[in-house]
């Protein structure tokens, strides 16, 4: 987005987005399948993630960056929620492939729109960013983004608040998308809860996980990030160590009180570490907050491999959940670790 804008990045990941949809039509064999989807729509849907919000933010923002980044977080979780019952219906009605072809025509459509109304910088339309004072001359492309982003991290490296950081938000990943996406309704099975009724649930949380992202942004703005990130830590951390009792064939009122309070912290993360990024590394605030959302996956794909490994050597759920508990508070303690600026 630095050296070729972000006009141009977005109709780009969109057209991958389409491109790798459409190809998993015509697939027949399994490595197609890993290019078409785990590639392209890969590359596509990484390009328009959390990085994305922050550098919008950025350039767009001078006051209530944290209500918008909670926002633009809050439509991607938004989206997933308004287009599955869709999908769903279109696959239960005809097949697997008209639901792909139905989000690739939706992704190439949505490209000329991008292209028409969207801007890369408010100078472009001869507007100062949100809450400025002055106006800002839209940057220079730059021919060595990639080395910059490089150097970025690099020297972000060398500090301490940023390996906090990044391993609060690997442990973000890993309690998220690495044991409750990935987890949940496997254990629920266990219980003997039926996969509609644990798919439900995990509904209801990405519903109220709009509620939580965007109040989030709002709390940001006028509260210490770093108190946020240690609250919320806390509190998923509480809430996953009771979820072994909370598991059962039907769904109990505890079991809804949880689903309440984890979807309203599940994203609540995001906009605090931004803010945190940004006030720790100034300009450079949103390429950081690019590695530290790469530690994110990471730590979301090792403990989705590391719980189900756990499952078959012990049969059980129940050390997962623990675990997780136990990643959260060390997450807690690193978060009240971080220090801004001096």
């Amino acid at each position: 987005m630095d050296r070729f804008g972000v006009r141009r990045v977005v109709v780009g990941a969109l057209l991958l987005i389409a491109s790798g949809a459409g190809l998993t039509t015509v697939l027949s064999e399994s490595w197609q399948f890993v290019i078409g989807w785990g590639i392209l729509v890969g590359i596509g849907c990484g390009a328009l993630a959390m990085a994305f919000a922050a550098i919008v933010t950025h350039r767009w923002f001078v006051t209530r960056r944290g209500l918008v980044t909670g926002l633009l977080t809050a439509a991607s979780v938004f989206g997933q929620f308004a287009f599955l019952p869709v999908l769903s219906w279109i696959v239960d009605h005809f097949e697997w492939r008209s639901a792909t072809v139905t989000l690739a025509v939706i992704a190439v459509g949505t490209a000329p729109l991008v292209w028409t109304v969207s801007r890369d910088h408010p100078a472009d339309v001869a507007l100062r960013p949100y809450g400025a004072t002055e106006f800002k001359p839209k940057p220079v492309p730059a021919p060595d983004a990639a080395r910059r982003a490089l150097r970025v991290l690099f020297a972000a490296l060398r500090t301490g608040p940023f390996w906090l950081l990044a391993g609060t938000f690997a442990i973000c990943g890993a309690s998220t998308n690495g044991i409750m996406w990935t987890h949940f309704t496997p254990a629920a099975q266990d219980h003997g809860m039926p996969t509609t009724v644990a798919a439900s649930l995990l509904a209801v949380i990405g519903v109220v996980n709009v509620a939580g992202t965007i109040g989030s942004g709002w709390l940001t703005d006028r509260f210490s990030p770093r108190l946020l990130l240690v609250g919320y830590y806390l509190l998923r951390g509480t809430s996953l160590m009771f979820l072994p009792v909370l598991l059962a064939p039907t769904v109990r009122p505890a079991m809804l009180v949880f689903v309440v309070l984890f979807g309203l912290i599940d994203v609540a993360t995001v906009p605090p570490t931004i803010a945190l990024c940004r006030e720790l590394h100034g300009e450079d605030g949103a390429i950081v907050f690019g590695w530290v959302s790469a530690a994110h996956q990471v730590g979301a794909g090792l403990v989705a491999f590391a719980g189900g490994v756990t499952r078959d050597l012990l049969g059980s759920y129940d050390a997962v959940w623990l675990g997780a508990a136990a990643l959260c508070a060390a997450a807690a303690l690193m978060a009240a670790a971080i220090r801004g600026r001096r």
